[in-house]
């Protein structure tokens, strides 16, 4: 009989366990690394590095997570059906290398009205920004094969060796008394290029020859998925930066949110590691026309997401409003019923961010942003509506993530039948043995 561990194991995509030791260093050196800066700059100091990180987790993010999602869903396709990945590691190197190249000439033409608006006049920092960017590029771009391939041991490795850098480098240069903004921001351009170039020899040797790849494929749904991106990390920042905007004296409440968001987001930090290889499993289902693989793993996850949202839910809405005041030295500004809102805004978030990718392999990006469009509309509406700020930022942040949930079931319901008609591939025996057969990958490595 299986133990409770086991059958949660069993309900998760193959490969998600490989990657979640990855995302546990990733995640915990985000703290760290901040921690230790706090304690070894000066006030606007921090600030500037504490902006910097959170353009590059955000904007970075929105730029360059795509990348990283269209390949896995790409080559994912490509793998179940036989196909070797050579082709798209190699259009899609010179295609991230393009975009990275726009971002940075960006940069170099604003970096002295940028550094004056953003880092106090320290064109350093912009420089830094974009050595950042430059490793979220090569790190998206080979992680997005590996998830695809199958390699989410390699993926969790690179997860692992990025996280662990960035600890030792940010201790390193606390304990070496270094007091520069420049030495802490690089540290998010070193680590990410260093895993990368440290995980290059799996990923060299699991591709493989195939088809040429067309770059229509490539570049068709890039630029929507960008934009929904960007809009999904709008409704999941927004509650901060609206009560920066509406109430910019009310210091105690801005910090407050930020620490009380902190807490709320916990299972939104464990549903990463679900991410990649929920994206590969449903490509391959779907390339092989395999539909009871796809709704299954879509009611799996389902079920995991909302366990994730009661277990990390509960503590935060009973707990919550005493742990900021004990763990960040918060003013007792917020409440229960605040942390509730922020607490069910989390789990709409997460399933707004799975139904997304069903959209993704359906490849109805267009709906998927016309969604993420509707729930940012949504989330301003609310905003911007008489009232309490704190109660409006937070209800926003939950009615914007419920919105785009409802607006994607919609669309899902809509583009499955003829989404499955269209791309359904080989004989059901094929679909048998594909998706044993990417199982047997991530079970090999």
């Amino acid at each position: 009989m299986k133990n409770p561990l086991t059958k949660v194991a069993a309900a998760l995509p193959p490969g998600t366990l490989a990657v979640a030791g990855g995302t546990v260093v990733l995640g915990a050196a985000s703290y760290i690394h901040l921690g230790v800066a706090g304690h070894s700059l000066s006030v606007d100091d921090m600030a500037n590095v504490s902006l910097l990180w959170t353009i590059v987790m955000s904007v970075g993010i929105g730029v360059f997570f795509p990348i990283e999602q269209e390949l896995t869903r790409i080559v994912a396709a490509r793998a179940a059906l036989g196909h070797g990945a050579a082709p798209v590691l190699r259009r899609a190197t010179l295609l991230t290398g393009g975009i990275l190249g726009v971002v940075l000439l960006a940069l170099g033409i604003g970096s002295r009205k940028i550094a004056d608006v953003m880092f106090h006049g320290d064109r350093s920092l912009v420089l830094a920004l974009g050595g950042a960017f430059a490793g979220m590029a090569v790190c998206y771009l080979t992680r997005g094969v590996l998830a695809g391939l199958g390699r989410f041991g390699a993926y969790g490795t690179q997860l692992g060796i990025d996280g662990g850098l960035r600890i030792g480098l940010a201790f390193g240069a606390g304990l070496a008394g270094v007091h520069s903004a420049l030495a802490f921001s690089l540290i998010l351009a070193l680590a990410p290029v260093a895993a990368t170039l440290l995980t290059l020899p799996p990923l060299f040797k699991a591709v493989r020859p195939g088809p040429r790849i067309p770059w229509s494929e490539l570049c068709s749904g890039l630029g929507l998925l960008i934009c929904s991106t960007l809009l999904s990390q709008v409704v999941v920042n927004a509650a901060v930066v609206s009560t920066k905007l509406l109430a910019p004296e009310e210091s105690a409440l801005i910090a407050a949110l930020l620490n009380a968001l902190v807490l709320a987001r916990v299972p939104l930090f464990v549903f990463g590691s679900l991410q990649a290889s929920l994206l590969s499993g449903l490509s391959a289902a779907i390339a092989v026309g395999d539909r009871a693989a796809f709704t299954g793993m879509l009611r799996r996850i389902g079920v995991v997401v909302g366990g994730l949202g009661l277990l990390g839910g509960i503590p935060a809405v009973l707990l919550g409003p005493r742990l900021i005041q004990v763990l960040f030295g918060a003013e007792p500004v917020l409440g229960h019923l605040d942390f509730f809102w922020m607490s069910a805004g989390t789990v709409a978030y997460m399933f707004a961010m799975v139904l997304g990718q069903a959209l993704m392999v359906f490849k109805r990006h267009n709906l998927q942003l016309l969604c993420w469009a509707l729930g940012t509309g949504v989330l301003a509406g609310i905003t911007f509506m008489p009232g309490e700020v704190a109660t409006r930022v937070v209800v926003a942040y939950t009615a914007g993530s419920v919105a785009t949930v409802l607006g994607m079931l919609a669309a899902l319901r809509r583009s499955f039948p003829g989404s499955t008609a269209n791309q359904a591939g080989p004989a059901p025996s094929t679909s048998e043995q594909a998706v044993p057969t990417m199982s047997a990958r991530v079970s090999g490595e």
